[in-house]
């Protein structure tokens, strides 16, 4: 997509607190092509763990499947680690439950409704499930 570039040059550089807070830029390589596909993704990082989520229709995530090494770039630093992306329904919710407890705002983007109590949808969820992939990374 066109933006992406925009949003990469702008993590890449100086300004990059201006989106860095929930974006970053993650690099994987291309099992069958070799080639370094680097892309922008929303994040929330709980510790060592990065969760983030891809829309199924991207083909950029089947390089993670079984886990590949991965570059980050967050917040003007670069780490290493390995990225996982399931397809797993259930892994999906329970990745998604700890994205909006995290992260609630990241709710409505993904047009879940949360309860007052916080709680999403699980009509929503379900939904959810089955348009994207969950993304963990644990940085080494």
């Amino acid at each position: 997509m066109w933006y992406n570039v925009i949003i990469a040059g702008l993590l890449r550089s100086p300004l990059h607190g201006l989106l860095s807070k929930w974006m970053m830029l993650i690099s994987v390589t291309g099992r069958n092509s070799g080639r370094l596909y680097t892309l922008p993704i929303n994040y929330v990082r709980h510790g060592t763990v990065f969760y983030s989520v891809s829309f199924r229709q991207r083909t950029w995530w089947r390089n993670l499947v079984g886990g590949a090494p991965v570059t980050l770039l967050v917040q003007g630093q670069m780490l290493r680690g390995i990225g996982v992306a399931t397809t797993n329904p259930q892994d999906i919710t329970a990745h998604m439950l700890t994205l909006f407890q995290h992260a609630p705002q990241y709710a409505r983007q993904f047009q879940v409704a949360l309860g007052p109590d916080g709680t999403p949808n699980p009509e929503d969820l379900a939904h959810m499930a089955q348009e994207v992939v969950a993304i963990k990374t644990i940085i080494e």
